[in-house]
């Protein structure tokens, strides 16, 4: 981009989408969409295995995005990756998530609850999930604290990456 005289960098928006798959609707204004995960560079750190992953069924064509299978065929290998991580070390998770907290853990509460009710909108939640019930909130914190973990490891998985990206476009 130097290169050829670009000072500017424009991109969509790099937010979580949801159906339809919109950068413009997205579950949050800070959380990155795990789409954008690299999967090459999760398996630099051995947190995942090319072979896991490089014979996947991505879409038959390459100028268009298959966001069906695309969503079905990610979200598994994103969690065996988290697995593998939680497994491990964890390096720089903690400092994370503490420098995050003002709207990881809503995010990551969010997503835990919208996985619960099968995607649906949150409209279309029991009211006391709606309505953030405290008694609610904090038995889903404890019940499903593994899926809530896995929400907040993503998103360190992306801003690791994009903060690289960002460092490497400077």
């Amino acid at each position: 981009m130097k290169k050829a005289g670009q000072k500017y960098w424009q991109i969509l928006p790099v937010g979580q989408t949801s159906y339809g798959d919109s950068p413009y609707q997205s579950f949050s204004s800070f959380a990155g969409n795990p789409y954008f995960i690299d999967l090459n560079m999760l398996a630099e750190e051995g947190l995942l295995f090319p072979e896991e992953y490089e014979k996947i069924d991505w879409g038959s064509k390459a100028d268009t995005v298959d966001y069906g299978l695309l969503y079905q065929n990610r979200y598994p290998l994103l969690r065996l990756a988290v697995k593998r991580f939680l497994a491990g070390e964890q390096k720089g998770f903690v400092t994370f998530c503490d420098e995050q907290e003002q709207w990881l853990d809503d995010y990551a509460l969010f997503m835990t609850i919208k996985g619960m009710n099968g995607g649906a909108s949150w409209q279309d939640w029991k009211e006391e999930e709606r309505k953030r019930n405290y008694v609610t909130m904090e038995e889903i914190r404890t019940t499903q604290k593994d899926e809530i973990l896995f929400w907040k490891v993503l998103q360190f998985f992306f801003y690791e990456q994009w903060n690289a990206l960002r460092s490497y476009a400077e």
